[in-house]
């Protein structure tokens, strides 16, 4: 799959097997995946798309029917969002809605509730994960420039390079509402502004000196600092549409253009900034610090068991409901350790891959394993686990093993993480940007050596042979918590 004819032809034979656009409410993507939310789940033939050329796997988790397509994801993204005839590269803004399944049990609407929440939020993060990635190598790159006495840390040079890696943590709130509000089929434009609006110098000044905004008694309402933050304007980002829908039941369509948007700006943006807001930051604290609490107890324990499970998360889909928290770490703490035991895992993955093509004396599973290893070092395991390592299991077992070992090695060494993106590549978000190149940075060195060396290992002496035979379809996961999802 190479040219746009190619992708092309992949995108109209997905949309007719799972069930045509009629059947489409919505289709998004991720980094290797595209996530359809489908009016009826039963309807994709999951065997057939299995089968086309260039589909790696099938999913149906969190209430999305998931394509595995790897890297090549956003040209087919972009090829099937133009046969459904959007204008919008991510939603089906004008599909009418399935009707509610009237029949869901008590735990059932509490499953829809909860995905329906976690596709918001993913929805909202997902597509500036890899900005973010970017922004924090930026951070660390910079760390070692002005370590080394590169350049000035008072310079012209560290004015600029500083812009660019902190513009996108200064701006979150801006680019998570606007994302946010998409996902809800809210207005975005309209959700930017609130965001602006908390993150406006004035407001922020008046964070930084501890100005109230007003007070009740003795309780004050303090003017917070919004930046690196994404859940109040997730709410915000509700908030206006739901707002925006009712004013227009009852606002004459003829001052709508005006009245609408100075009253959803002005009663979002001061229950945001009065309420929600503190609430919120209050809550994405408490995350961030219990998740730090709960590491502290026992780490190589905690890291050992994540890191030997979290890629069947990826297999399921799962994996991106854990990406906020690293997000909110980020934001909240300016770094992650659970981030730092999680890329042991794209390593561990990477290094099976390897174990294979190494091995091997069939061209086209050498082919295949090294392009999944090269992927999985640059951070995307799916070609590797799809590709390779689950179609002959026990690669994917030897992954497993290295990556927990990986995970319990970061734990006991308390490696810590800069930026969200890891695996080969990711090295760099180990590297503290105030202090430069630490022990940190060296032990995250040593950790992803073992580990590789660990998952190539396993797999090169007991995880494949060339008399193996590869399985050309796997059995559909059953994700136990999946709920039958409708628009």
């Amino acid at each position: 799959m190479k040219n746009k004819k190619d992708y092309r032809i992949l995108a109209s034979d997905i949309i007719r097997l799972v069930g045509g656009e009629g059947n489409i409410d919505k289709v998004i993507h991720c980094v290797t995946r595209l996530r359809f939310y489908l009016k009826d789940d039963t309807l994709p033939d999951s065997e057939r798309i299995k089968e086309l050329e260039g589909i790696m796997g099938v999913v149906e988790a969190g209430g999305q029917y998931q394509v595995v397509v790897g890297p090549a994801v956003d040209d087919i993204h972009k090829e099937v969002v133009s046969q459904l005839s959007l204008s919008n590269e991510t939603d089906l803004e004008d599909a009418p809605a399935a009707a509610p399944k009237e029949d869901r049990t008590a735990s059932e609407k509490v499953r829809h509730g909860f995905n329906t929440l976690i596709g918001i939020i993913t929805g909202a993060v997902m597509p500036i994960i890899s900005i973010l990635a970017a922004a924090g190598i930026i951070k660390g790159l910079l760390a070692v420039l002005t370590s080394s006495n590169i350049i000035s840390d008072t310079g012209t040079a560290y004015l600029i390079i500083n812009a660019m890696a902190d513009a996108v943590f200064y701006f979150l709130p801006v680019l998570v509402g606007f994302n946010a509000a998409k996902r809800l089929d809210g207005n975005p434009l309209l959700t930017a502004v609130i965001g602006g609006v908390i993150i406006h110098p004035t407001i922020l000044e008046a964070a930084n000196s501890d100005v109230s905004i007003f007070s009740i008694g003795t309780v004050d309402f303090p003017f917070l600092a919004y930046t690196y933050s994404i859940f109040p304007m997730i709410l915000a980002a509700w908030m206006v549409k739901k707002l925006e829908e009712w004013l227009k039941t009852w606002v004459s369509a003829y001052i709508q253009a005006i009245f609408i948007p100075i009253a959803v700006i002005g009663l979002v943006s001061t229950i945001t900034l009065i309420l929600t807001g503190p609430v919120l930051i209050g809550f994405s604290s408490l995350l961030a610090n219990g998740l730090e609490s709960m590491l502290n107890l026992n780490a190589p324990i905690f890291g050992a068991i994540i890191n030997g499970f979290y890629q069947l998360l990826v297999i399921f889909g799962l994996h991106w409901g854990i990406i906020p928290i690293y997000v909110n770490d980020f934001a909240t703490l300016g770094y992650s350790y659970l981030s730092a035991m999680v890329s042991m895992t794209i390593v561990g993955q990477g290094g099976a891959a390897l174990g294979v093509a190494v091995k091997t004396k069939k061209a086209d599973i050498k082919e295949i394993g090294y392009a999944g290893a090269f992927s999985a070092f640059c951070g995307i395991t799916e070609p590797a686990i799809y590709g390779i390592n689950l179609r002959f299991r026990r690669p994917f077992i030897c992954a497993s093993i290295a990556s927990a070992l990986g995970g319990f090695l970061a734990g006991l060494l308390n490696i810590n993480m800069w930026s969200i993106i890891g695996s080969l590549i990711g090295l760099p978000s180990f590297i503290d940007p105030e202090n430069g190149i630490t022990a940190n940075f060296w032990y995250a060195i040593l950790v992803t050596a073992i580990t590789l060396f660990v998952a190539f290992g396993l797999t090169y002496v007991w995880g494949y042979n060339d008399r193996m035979e590869m399985a050309k379809k796997r059995e559909k996961p059953k994700n136990p918590a999946k709920a039958d999802l409708a628009k």
